[in-house]
């Protein structure tokens, strides 16, 4: 048979060749940042409407972006949630606890006490400011950079630094990487490695509290890189489909390890601007502005909580560090991106505006930061009597073999039997 027009992969009659498109980063290393692309309004211009209203009157504002916080350090505009002086001091401080947990953590990793730490610095806005807007028992299912929920619900640090030691006081008994915390007792999903699962779990999660005529709402966050997963799509799908009460969070913060914003859709549109398409509520809102994001979380917590149904949330901020202690940033980024971010610093901001009320000083918060600092300390030196990486003090090996089956079966029983055995014979000095 002859080879035609449409099997030769030639063009056809006066049609141009077909290009492939690759997205590109605006700026590499070495480069000059220029922001001056980024669209970003005055505060306070964002219209706010009624948590119960029909979803599409929200989509102006997936494009938008909401803002409280102006440039004189005023809270203004209808979003302005007008909390008082303490629950401000109270973020404020939770937040930098959170900044002071991640740099002497940090510290622990390049020591070699652990093998591994992702740093949240310049999103603590977002994961505190969130749990401020919930409610205590309201079901959390993070990512791995949102340590300051556990920090704000009074999750002891030791705990905390137990796990990212893998020690023999670790709760998950060294079974999880570092920094991969679970805490049911305080509403906090396990944190898992395979992104984008905890969507579609939240929103099953969910879905089984209006089944059972429940109060409690559901919450989840994923990094603008997941959201290209399929499971984003999946939970998307179900929330809609069901009127599931959760509120689904994308912390777009710009980068995906070393792949810029682009690869996930960003040179289209907004991330938030993924509500419009499935018919639920979404919003689009300064993740370096606390007061912003508390609002925003505000607003769609009780839309849930009035069977309203799904609200996507697009935290739009800027990855500080790197993506973890396994990461060079300026191996790809220019290193001005951070410095010249046109938003700010989240918790420079809210000091910021403490001391425009009135209701703070440079002094007290260098008084803050100093006791902090002393408190995560105190912290890490109990943890460390547990034990620090490769130092031995791990738990039992037994250990290994359980808590998956209420009664360990036969086959594991004997695996467990012929390691055990297999390390006494190579390890004579080792003991339980």
């Amino acid at each position: 048979m002859a080879e035609g027009p449409a099997r030769s992969g030639k063009p056809r009659g006066n049609l141009p060749p077909l290009e492939f498109y690759v997205p590109e980063p605006r700026y590499r290393p070495g480069d000059v940042v220029d922001y001056s692309h980024l669209e970003i309004p005055e505060a306070g211009a964002a219209r706010r409407p009624d948590e119960a209203c029909d979803a599409k009157e929200t989509w102006p504002l997936t494009t938008d972006l909401i803002r409280v916080l102006d440039e004189n350090d005023q809270a203004v505009g209808p979003w302005d949630p007008k909390l008082d002086p303490e629950t401000l001091r109270g973020m404020l401080r939770t937040m930098a606890l959170t900044r002071a947990f991640d740099d002497r953590m940090y510290r622990g990793q390049r020591q070699g006490k652990t093998s591994f730490y992702m740093k949240s610095t310049g999103e603590e806005a977002i994961s505190v400011a969130c749990a401020f807007a919930l409610a205590d028992d309201d079901m959390v299912f993070p990512s791995y950079r949102q340590q300051g929920i556990l920090i704000s619900r009074g999750y002891p640090l030791v705990e905390m630094i137990n796990q990212i030691y893998s020690n023999r006081a670790d709760r998950l008994k060294g079974r999880q990487l570092p920094i991969m915390y679970s805490a049911k007792d305080y509403g906090f999903f396990t944190i898992s490695g395979n992104l984008a699962t905890q969507f579609p779990q939240a929103v099953g999660w969910s879905m089984a509290s209006a089944i059972k005529g429940d109060t409690r709402i559901a919450t989840s966050f994923i990094g603008e890189g997941s959201s290209a997963e399929g499971d984003f799509h999946a939970a998307m799908t179900f929330a809609a489909v069901y009127n599931a009460p959760v509120v689904l969070n994308i912390v777009n913060n710009q980068w995906a390890i070393s792949s810029f914003s682009g690869f996930a859709g960003s040179e289209r549109t907004t991330f938030a601007a993924r509500a419009n398409g499935y018919g639920i509520a979404g919003l689009r809102v300064d993740g370096n502005d606390a007061l912003a994001v508390y609002a925003a979380m505000d607003w769609a917590a009780n839309r849930a909580r009035a069977n309203k149904g799904p609200t996507l949330i697009e935290h739009f901020t800027y990855r500080a560090e790197g993506h973890s202690t396994s990461d060079d940033p300026s191996a790809y980024r220019s290193a001005r991106e951070a410095e010249d971010w046109p938003l700010g610093d989240p918790v420079m901001r809210l000091k910021n505006h403490l001391i425009a009320l009135g209701e703070w000083s440079d002094e007290q918060h260098a008084e803050m930061d100093k006791a902090l600092a002393e408190e995560v300390r105190a912290a890490t030196k109990d943890a460390e009597k547990n034990g620090i990486l490769g130092h031995g003090l791990h738990h039992p090996f037994h250990t290994m073999f359980e808590d998956v089956f209420e009664e360990l079966p036969w086959n594991l029983r004997e695996q467990a039997d012929q390691a055990i055995s297999e390390r006494r014979t190579k390890f004579p000095e080792w003991k339980e």
